[in-house]
């Protein structure tokens, strides 16, 4: 029996995350939405990731508006998002109210399928938002933060995966979001998270390395039911392999694959305009469709690299780009070789910045990174040693509990904060995660004469 390998399309989230900041606003997606209803996918991811942040923060629109205009106009295809479990779509943990809120909404608001990961592959961190999203009668796909150390076997995965499938997955993903992901190594795993578990398994990775489509076809081999793409405009670099080819290589090969290829040649000459349009306004670097085979040696995302470069061209250091590429995996081994994912992937880069220009390791230590030390994150894959937590936090105490069980419920607060502007809980929740921005924007739509503080733009990608 001829075995049919599922599609997920990113150009809406990820693939647009990855290559120009998430800046695509929704009126360059609504005249194609209902075409991409029609290719056959088996999910569209819309929502999540850097997409709420940089629709309050840049595009001034809602994204919750976004949602549900995305979904008014796709009626047969999954949406899906991707969120940071505790985290949810901000950079520190949250209150289980907060969590359990935000997933319920957005469920309510359209999404089907909620990709929920924890950048530590802390399990306990997605205990929260699986539960909810199972009350809210959501799709729970549990996704492993993959990354390379000695600690990060593929026995570790495996294990990792069983774990999650016993918190109540619907689905497991290998999200391997620096692109490292070795053709060998996804045969390998995939065919052992598949032995002993029956869930449908889908795997994610990005181009940067230049080895992202072989590593998909082992992994197919192997019995991966999913794969995540994206359309070609917008795919390959720190994006995703192409959708369209990556459908007729893998339907050449006797698979089936139930997409539209006319459908996505539409699809892919809707965006390309855009594409060259993001090119010709500077929104879309080159660099981040080039390949860098460096991400195999240094573990580094592709939107991590982007962030560094551009953070060391601000400072006018960019002679020392080599170094701090270099810095960065000893400041993840001291950390315990956290995967290089948001929020950890940005801790990590500018720690190794700091390093580098002030001269002397940990002189300077970002408030986030003693946060970390100090286990509010969560639990680090490997110990870190004492000589390291010493001179990052001296005789701090550092706490062994899940880290939001130290956080107070906040949605009363949060409802009585921001009462003069929210309309709805939505509202209230787009301001517990960003509450500059959210004020920023509500007080703008309410208020026709509010006072809106003017704001340096930065632009950065989120590594998720």
């Amino acid at each position: 029996m001829t075995r049919k390998i599922r599609f997920m399309e990113t150009v809406l989230r990820d693939g647009q995350q990855s290559q120009i900041a998430t800046r695509m606003p929704i009126e360059d997606m609504l005249p194609i939405l209902e075409t991409l209803d029609q290719c056959g996918f088996e999910s569209l991811e819309v929502w999540g990731g850097a997409t709420f942040d940089s629709c309050l923060r840049y595009l001034n629109e809602d994204p919750w508006e976004r949602l549900r205009t995305i979904r008014a106009h796709v009626k047969n295809t999954k949406l899906q998002m991707l969120l940071r479990g505790q985290n949810l779509l901000g950079y520190r943990n949250y209150a289980d109210d907060v969590v359990e809120t935000l997933v319920k909404k957005s469920v309510e608001n359209g999404i089907d399928v909620i990709r929920i990961f924890d950048a530590l592959n802390d399990t306990r961190n997605l205990t929260t938002s699986i539960r909810a999203a199972k009350e809210a009668g959501g799709e729970v796909q549990a996704a492993i933060s993959y990354t390379t150390s000695d600690v990060h076997t593929v026995r570790y995965f495996v294990s990792l995966a069983n774990e999650m499938a016993r918190a109540g997955a619907d689905s497991i993903c290998i999200k391997d979001m620096a692109g490292v992901l070795t053709p060998d190594v996804a045969f390998e795993l995939v065919s052992e998270i598949k032995a002993p578990c029956d869930l449908p398994l889908q795997v994610h990775t990005h181009g940067t390395a230049g080895i992202a489509q072989m590593t998909y076809l082992k992994a197919v081999e192997a019995g991966a039911d999913i794969i995540d793409t994206c359309s070609s405009p917008f795919a390959e670099g720190t994006s995703q392999p192409a959708t369209e080819s990556m459908a007729i290589a893998l339907e050449a090969l006797g698979y089936k694959t139930g997409l539209d290829i006319e459908k996505l040649e539409a699809v892919a000459a809707h965006f390309l305009p855009i594409r060259n349009r993001f090119l010709d306004e500077g929104g879309l670097n080159p660099k981040v469709m080039a390949v860098e085979p460096k991400a195999l040696l240094y573990k580094v995302p592709g939107g991590m690299l982007s962030n560094l470069l551009a953070n060391l061209k601000d400072m006018h250091v960019e002679d020392k780009y080599a170094e701090v590429l270099a810095e960065v995996p000893r400041v993840r081994a001291d950390l315990g070789y956290p995967p290089l994912v948001t929020p950890l992937s940005q801790m990590v880069g500018s720690q190794a910045l700091m390093n580098v220009i002030s001269g002397e390791r940990y002189k300077v230590v970002p408030a986030e990174i003693k946060d970390y030390v100090r286990g509010q994150y969560g639990r680090p894959p490997v110990t870190i040693s004492e000589k390291i937590r010493r001179q990052i936090i001296g005789d701090d105490e550092v706490i062994t509990c899940r880290p939001a069980d130290l956080i107070e419920p906040a949605m009363p607060r949060l409802r009585e904060e921001i009462s003069q502007y929210a309309r709805s809980e939505e509202d209230v929740l787009s301001y517990a995660l960003f509450p500059e921005q959210a004020r920023d924007f509500l007080g703008r739509r309410e208020d026709p004469f509010y006072d809106v503080p003017v704001q340096e733009v930065n632009v950065s990608i989120d590594v998720a």
